[in-house]
């Protein structure tokens, strides 16, 4: 891909094409406010975001990488590998458990370095969404509707309305899923974390009908990718946008620079909540054509689209044919990001992807705003961007 062309793509509006529709109901916007400072089972092969790690001061003035503030997805990837000998099967998004005539299907996560902007923000009341979204998403994708959810919260010493407003967000999440906050863990380990910060994980588990399981396996060459729209960053490849963030300069209660005239800070459009997929997906799903699902997640679209594909079929992206948050253009022009690592990366504004048969394509875009088509199916392996 051309050096331009990303830039190109975060700052070109979505194409205007029959096929890009953005009316109809919109996806639930979550809008966090700063408050004013006083002060078998399956793996995930994507690698979380919750490496930490300290770059050179020379580094500053070069383009900034996800493993130069280190996280490496590679590293991951390796894991898994090894992983595999030991539990072959792993690698989807959820894990699928035969009972009866369904799949149990189950997915487990947190939110990365994204609680360390919770902490500098003071904003805990939608990390829990963000929790909830990481697991629900991903087992979404294999057709399964979430039934309840279970949550781990850590920390030194237990602040009880803190914790309250981090366990309201989960709540929130698991209503948006329609699924049941079942338990959870409060663990208050002394020493273990420092003053004011804490942990969460949290695990989902859903149900689908064994003959309506989505698995990639009918996809071929030609199929239409389809995406739906992100908040923003959502809560992957957070490491590499804290380290952004200090090197522009900004405190997170200044304004978000190239935000298209819409009054909103650095914090806001950072904290964003993740989008909850599920009602959507699973409304997509009813009207059949849908071949498979990729949560845009740790690894963007170079490593969770190949996920849902069959062996040597590959995607075409094309570019601009989304509209990109204006969180990414600033993103990438402060942190000198590569276009490569910026998809590689974050979700771009996309994040979740469907693949679908041509004939339902059309359908599914009239139907289901706001959605995009972003590309197709081709021969070779890999992302491929035009």
């Amino acid at each position: 891909m051309g050096a331009d062309r990303l830039l190109h793509l975060v700052r070109a509006p979505a194409a205007a094409a029959p096929s890009a529709r953005t009316s109809g109901h919109p996806q639930p916007q979550n809008r966090v406010h700063l408050p004013q400072p006083a002060a078998a089972g399956m793996r995930r092969v994507a690698v979380s975001c919750s490496g930490s790690g300290s770059g050179s001061s020379s580094a500053d003035e070069e383009g900034m990488t996800y493993k130069g503030a280190g996280v490496d997805i590679d590293a991951g990837t390796e894991l898994v590998r090894r992983i595999r000998k030991m539990a072959p099967g792993i690698g989807g998004f959820g894990g699928l458990y035969p009972h009866g005539d369904e799949y149990l299907v189950a997915g487990t996560d947190g939110v990365g370095t994204k609680l360390k902007l919770a902490f500098d923000t003071g904003i805990h009341d939608t990390i829990g969404i963000d929790l909830v979204a990481m697991s629900v998403n991903d087992i979404v994708t294999s057709g399964a509707k979430p039934m309840f959810f279970l949550d781990y919260f850590a920390t030194s010493r237990l602040d009880v309305d803190l914790a309250e407003k981090v366990i309201k967000g989960i709540v929130d999440g698991c209503q948006q899923s329609n699924c049941v906050l079942l338990g959870g863990e409060t663990a208050e380990m002394p020493d273990f974390y420092k003053e004011g910060e804490y942990d969460l994980s949290g695990f989902a588990v859903g149900a689908v009908k064994k003959d309506k399981v989505i698995d990639g396996k009918n996809i071929v060459e030609g199929d239409v990718l389809i995406g739906l729209p992100s908040s923003g960053v959502h809560s992957n490849g957070f490491s590499l946008a804290r380290r952004v963030l200090d090197r522009s300069g900004l405190s997170l209660t200044d304004p978000l620079p190239r935000n298209d005239g819409v009054a909103t800070t650095v914090g806001e459009a950072l904290m964003a909540p993740t989008v909850i997929y599920v009602n959507q997906v699973l409304e997509i799903i009813s009207k059949g054509g849908v071949k498979g699902l990729a949560h845009i997640t740790g690894g963007g679209f170079t490593d969770n689209i190949p996920r849902v594909f069959p062996k040597g079929l590959g995607a075409k992206i094309v570019t601009g044919s989304w509209k990109v948050p204006p969180v990414f253009e600033w993103l990438q022009q402060v942190g000198k990001i590569e276009d490569a690592e910026m998809l590689r990366t974050f979700n771009m504004g996309v994040g979740m992807v469907l693949v679908v048969s041509k004939d339902a394509a059309d359908m599914i875009l009239e139907e289901s705003s706001p959605a995009y088509r972003i590309g197709e199916v081709i021969q070779g392996e890999g992302v491929h961007y035009a």
